[in-house]
C-alpha cells in the first residue's frame, strides 16, 4: 500500500512528531512509504527512508534533501527538466500546533489531498481543551469538572486542592503541574502560561483508574483497539510520554469486565461519530465510582497508538481505503451569464 507520512511542524511537539514517524517506519514495513518533513518555517522536504533517523533533523541534514511544493492533489518535487508528483493518501502525523489545530487539515482539504487525520472542525474541538469540554456538554458526555483561568484576568480557583493545571492548547503533558496547596499555585500558573494564555484547572483525583481506547470508522463500521490501563506514577510526565511515543510493542489488554468495556466504547462512539470520520483517535478516560469520564481526546495519538491494535497495518490500510471526500461546489458562472445577457453585455 502507498502512504505518505507527513510529520514535523512548528510546535512544541515537533520532536515528538519525528519520534512518531521513525516508529511508524518500522510498524508499517512492507508499505510503499514516502516521508515528508515540515520544518519550523513550514517548508516541506522529501526525506529518504534510509535517513529517517533523529540526527538527520537535529543536525539539519534534511536541508540537503529535495524541497517540495504542494499543488492540487499532490506534493510536487521540481527537477531540472520536469516535476515529480507524490500522490496517494497522507497520514497526518504532526502533533500539536499545525497538525492537530486544523491548519494542515485545511491545507490538505484546500488542495484536494486525501488524508488520514482529523478534519478542521474535529481538530478545533479536540486541540483546545476548553472546546473539548464544550463538546462534552453538547454531546452529553461526562467529563472531569473544570475551571478556565486566563493570563489576562485574575480570579480565585474554586476547586479544592490538590488540582492539576494544564495549558489549554498543548499535549504530551508539557506545562502540566499538580498543585497540592496554594503555595505552589503561582509557580504552576507561570509554567503553564509560558505555553498558552489560557489554562484548564481540574481536580487531581488520587488513585483514579485510567483507561485508553483508540478506534476509527471504516466502511460504516467502528473499529476499536483493545482497552489499555496505562501504568504510571502520579501522572504521566513529559519524559515518560516522550518515550511512549516510540512504543511499538502491543500492550496488554486491561483486566476489566464487559460492562465497563461497553461503557468506554459507548463514550468513545459519542465522541467520534459525526465529527472524527477519517481519523484514528485515542480517548483517555477516567473511571470514578463506576462512572466513565472523558479526560481528553488525542486526535493524532503518539505513533498512531499502534501498540493498542492487534493488527495495526491492516487497520491503517482499512482506514485509508475508507476516507471521506469533500463535495466541491461546481462553478459554471450561470448567474453572471444571465445578468450579462439581460443587460445585453
Amino acid at each position: 500500500m502507498k502512504l505518505t507520512i507527513l510529520f514535523g511542524g512548528a510546535s512544541f511537539e515537533h520532536e515528538i512528531s519525528i519520534v512518531s514517524a521513525i516508529t511508524l517506519k518500522e510498524k508499517l514495513s512492507g508499505f510503499d512509504l514516502t516521508f515528508i518533513f515540515c520544518d519550523q518555517d513550514h517548508r516541506f522536504y522529501l526525506i529518504e527512508a534510509s535517513k529517517m533517523k533523529a540526527v538527520t533533523f537535529s543536525k539539519g541534514e534534511h536541508k540537503k534533501m529535495p524541497q517540495l511544493n504542494i499543488t492540487n492533489g499532490s506534493f510536487t518535487q521540481k527537477t531540472m527538466f520536469s516535476s515529480i508528483e507524490h500522490t496517494g493518501p497522507v497520514l497526518n502525523l504532526i502533533h500539536g500546533a499545525d497538525g492537530e489545530d486544523g491548519t494542515i487539515a485545511s491545507l490538505l482539504d484546500f488542495f484536494s489531498i486525501k488524508y488520514i487525520g482529523p478534519r478542521t472542525d474535529a481538530s478545533v474541538f479536540s486541540y483546545d481543551k476548553r472546546y473539548t469540554k464544550w463538546l462534552c456538554e453538547a454531546k452529553k458526555i461526562k467529563s472531569v469538572h473544570y475551571e478556565v483561568i486566563s493570563s489576562n484576568e485574575h480570579k480565585n480557583i474554586n476547586i479544592p486542592y490538590p488540582i492539576i493545571i494544564k495549558p489549554a492548547r498543548l499535549g504530551s503533558s508539557i506545562g502540566v503541574s499538580i498543585v497540592k496547596d496554594e503555595s505552589e499555585l503561582d509557580y504552576a500558573l507561570d509554567v503553564a502560561f509560558e505555553f498558552d494564555n489560557s489554562v484548564i484547572v481540574e481536580p487531581f483525583i488520587e488513585g483514579v483508574k485510567e483507561y485508553n481506547l483508540a478506534g476509527f470508522i471504516a466502511k460504516g463500521e467502528i473499529h476499536f483497539s483493545i482497552v489499555e490501563e496505562p501504568q504510571k506514577n502520579e501522572f504521566l510526565d513529559f519524559e515518560k510520554k516522550y518515550m511512549d511515543f516510540s512504543r511499538s510493542e502491543q500492550v496488554l489488554k486491561a483486566d476489566i469486565d464487559s460492562a465497563l468495556e461497553a461503557k468506554l466504547k459507548n463514550s468513545f462512539e459519542k465522541v467520534y461519530k459525526n465529527l472524527f470520520e477519517g481519523a484514528l483517535i485515542r480517548c483517555d478516560f477516567f473511571v470514578v465510582d463506576g462512572e466513565v469520564l472523558l479526560n481528553e481526546i488525542n486526535p493524532i495519538p503518539g505513533s498512531m497508538g499502534n501498540y493498542l491494535f492487534e493488527d495495526f497495518k491492516s487497520s491503517i490500510e482499512l482506514l485509508a481505503n475508507s476516507l471521506p471526500t469533500n463535495k466541491r461546489a461546481k462553478v459554471n458562472y450561470e448567474y453572471i451569464h444571465s445578468i450579462s445577457k439581460a443587460k445585453g453585455k
